[in-house]
């Protein structure tokens, strides 16, 4: 929480700065390029998410040997999928001549940037794989200590480097001289963790043999990779596609904030992900169907303070940060909020999900891919960006909100999906009920009487707090989950009481 504060706050300093010092254009680009990186990351195959499954018994039985033999299957995997994206870089740029023709800044710097991502990325599948042996250990805070930190003196380097010198090239090579350092201090640390981890290349292509559910696993998380590239990842190469590169920074500029917010709710959740995978592994069912409740209740309470804030502040906010001639209309502002609450919705499912390894459900990603890419590829020509979310919309709508709940209850808990249905339809009505209160405060208070960003900070906070106090008693009154999560509490200070007595 504290680099995210950190982060959050220099994000918004530096992007104001770049946008200043380095032009519109090169910020698109970058975002641009950054995306065609994540669409080459996509044969990382899932290969991670699966073999963080396989870790989850061995780490709770502290079997050090099965751990060193996944591990090393992991090392031998990831060195493979590193020389694949690099060759695929190597083809992807072949096509820049045609893509970035028109561009003020010329071919060579866009060649220049792109070299210098991929060596970052590939950085990261040759020696820094070892990081998801802390995710499965309920360590990733240990991962965004050590690389918020570096991410934290990057921006400050940039910043003061854009400032002065508005070297673009300067920038660039700042960024990929951040990830080697980052990466010789994390694998020291990893060192220092884990001593006894010892990997050994070749063993780990013989493993491969042993666990074969980690391939079939891989297939299955594969194209659930594929379509989240399409659904959240790939909006800049469509933009820059369809309308302009230009607007690619607009709309990042957005995007910006939205992964600042996704970013603080994943914080709150990624050490629940190791933690359900054990709790599905001890097999009590009483106790997995409360915490599923809980999990559920108190994600849409957070998602609340997230789309509840973007509603009332998110364009104002805007206009005070770079100025109005950086807004985009109002209907996309509406769409983007409405695509992050698709998006976010379903975290209490794909948690479980996750945890209880249930991937099989390939069909369903398929479908959702072949929507998402036909409606954007029919809209957006048209429409632009409104076509764009309304496709990246229409598949998490048919997928995300009816399938997967009924894939995770019929089979995961064996249960009937009304089960499901039953405990979520009220957190729906009382979410859509507080966000038309939250579009009311907008245009009846923040748009008249916030002439400034002071007073946006004054008057947001003095209706956003009695408004989130109102939700949360709203869904204390009406859901168990909150309920077993507001019962829990006791047990969490118990817990902090004891750990500062024997600190």
């Amino acid at each position: 929480m504290l680099f995210y504060i950190l982060s959050l706050f220099l994000a918004f300093f530096s992007r104001k700065i770049f946008l200043d010092c380095l032009g519109a254009e090169f910020i698109g680009l970058t975002d641009m390029l950054g995306n065609i990186m994540r669409f080459l990351s996509v044969a990382e195959l899932g290969i991670g998410t699966s073999i963080v499954f396989f870790l989850y018994k061995p780490l709770q039985e502290n079997d050090h040997d099965k751990i060193n033999e996944i591990v090393s299957m992991l090392a031998f995997l990831y060195r493979c999928i590193g020389f694949l994206i690099g060759g695929a870089g190597l083809l992807v740029s072949l096509f820049f001549p045609w893509w970035f023709n028109n561009l003020s800044t010329g071919l060579f710097l866009v060649y220049f940037a792109f070299y210098a991502f991929l060596g970052q990325s590939l950085v990261g599948y040759l020696f820094n794989y070892r990081q998801l042996l802390l995710s499965a250990n309920q360590k990733q805070y240990v991962v965004h200590s050590y690389f918020q930190t570096i991410g934290l003196l990057q921006s400050l380097t940039q910043i003061v480097l854009a400032y002065y010198f508005k070297n673009l090239y300067l920038w660039v090579v700042v960024g990929f001289v951040y990830t080697i350092i980052g990466c010789i201090l994390f694998n020291r640390r990893i060192d220092k963790e884990y001593p006894w981890l010892k990997i050994d290349m070749k063993a780990g292509k013989a493993n491969l043999k042993r666990y074969p559910e980690v391939l079939k696993k891989t297939r299955q998380i594969f194209v659930q990779r594929i379509n989240d590239f399409v659904l959240n990842r790939c909006d800049a190469i469509f933009i820059g596609s369809f309308v302009s590169v230009t607007q690619v920074a607009y709309y990042s500029n957005y995007m910006m904030l939205i992964y600042k917010l996704i970013f603080l709710v994943n914080i709150l959740s990624d050490g629940l992900r190791a933690g359900v995978g054990n709790l599905i592994a001890e097999g009590n069912e009483k106790n997995i169907m409360k915490v599923f409740w809980e999990l559920a209740t108190v994600r849409f309470f957070i998602l609340g303070g997230v789309i509840f804030s973007l509603i009332i502040g998110i364009q104002s906010f805007i206009t005070y940060w770079l100025g109005v001639e950086y807004q985009l209309s109002m209907l996309i502002v509406y769409l983007i909020i409405l695509h992050l609450f698709f998006y976010l919705q379903d975290a209490a499912v794909l948690i479980f999900i996750g945890g209880a390894g249930l991937y099989q459900d390939v069909w369903a990603t398929w479908t959702s891919f072949f929507i998402t890419l036909g409606i954007t590829l029919l809209l957006a020509p048209h429409f632009g960006i409104i076509g764009i979310l309304i496709g990246k919309m229409s598949s998490l709508f048919i997928i995300n909100v009816f399938w997967k709940p009924y894939f995770l209850f019929s089979q995961g808990f064996k249960k009937r999906v009304w089960i499901f249905w039953r405990g979520m339809l009220p957190l729906y009505f009382i979410f859509g009920i507080f966000t038309v209160f939250a579009v009311i405060i907008k245009q009846q208070i923040i748009d008249v009487y916030a002439d400034s960003f002071i007073m946006l900070v004054i008057i947001g906070a003095a209706v956003f707090i009695p408004l989130m106090l109102a939700y949360f008693l709203t869904l204390f009154i009406c859901t168990r989950g909150m309920k077993y999560f507001v019962a829990r509490k006791p047990v969490i200070y118990n817990h902090l009481s004891k750990l500062i007595c024997q600190n």
